[in-house]
């Protein structure tokens, strides 16, 4: 009997110790997110606010950008942010494709800013736009990462500076690739090692002169190369890559 209640002590000790370990982690993973967050460049977010061809929809959880003349897209984009920057610091980057292509852009507001540890579905997101027929999904940095995992919810892949952990190379999906010859962070290297997860009809772009944080407007990044493009001629390759691929979507 003695022994028993000596296991049953034991047990709630190491399952106290458990609890507490996680309680910690958690702990320590919401005080790290909100550390060294990078916001969006007020000048390019009050651009797309004051664009005349663009609605801007502000919820707890995502920024939905909608054409303004459009009451129904055929085509939109999730979008998942970079760890720890702003969803609105994409608003400009992703514009483009609201302006002159009529998709719905819904950029995701993740969990602690890091897309990578929110489990919520596509449909959390694409509900923003429910007459909308076909998504994309997409993400900078560790977001593309999160949208590699939901690329089997969506109907194209658009990466930014980033690569896939989960090997998709035997999927039929379009995908396209957007890096950064000065890219520090998912430098061409690691770009280059991880295309064999993607299926071989990927398209990959490495756009010269861009850095890890040309993809969004949210200033320098710490272990980033020096950019040399500016950000209009970013503007007009990433909008004009995404029109493509959108248009390949729309076509199938």
């Amino acid at each position: 009997m003695t022994s028993i209640r000596a296991v049953r002590r034991w047990a709630l000790r190491v399952l106290a110790g458990v609890l507490a370990l996680c309680v910690l982690a958690v702990l320590t993973l919401a005080i790290w997110a909100k550390s060294g967050v990078m916001h969006a460049e007020a000048g390019a977010w009050e651009s797309v606010l004051t664009d005349p061809t663009i609605t801007v929809e502000e919820h707890a959880d995502a920024v939905v950008l909608r054409p303004a003349e459009e009451t129904r897209t055929s085509i939109g984009l999730v979008f998942y942010p970079g760890a720890k920057v702003d969803a609105e610091a994409y608003a400009r980057r992703l514009s483009g494709i609201v302006a002159e292509g009529s998709a719905a852009v819904v950029i995701v507001r993740p969990w602690l800013r890091l897309a990578i540890v929110d489990p919520r579905g596509l449909s959390t997101f694409t509900d923003y736009s429910p007459g909308t027929e076909s998504w994309m999904v997409g993400g900078h940095s560790m977001g593309g990462v999160r949208a590699c995992s939901a690329a089997d919810e969506a109907d194209a892949l658009v990466l930014f500076g980033s690569y896939c952990a989960a090997d998709l190379s035997g999927d039929q999906l379009p995908v396209l690739s957007l890096s950064g010859s000065e890219d520090g962070l998912s430098t061409p290297q690691k770009v280059a090692d991880a295309r064999e997860k993607l299926p071989a009809s990927a398209t990959m772009i490495e756009i010269q002169g861009a850095s890890h944080s040309s993809f969004g407007d949210y200033g320098a990044q710490k272990g980033d190369g020096s950019p040399h493009i500016d950000d209009e001629q970013m503007n007009s390759t990433v909008t004009a890559e995404l029109l493509d691929v959108a248009e390949r979507v729309r076509s199938e």
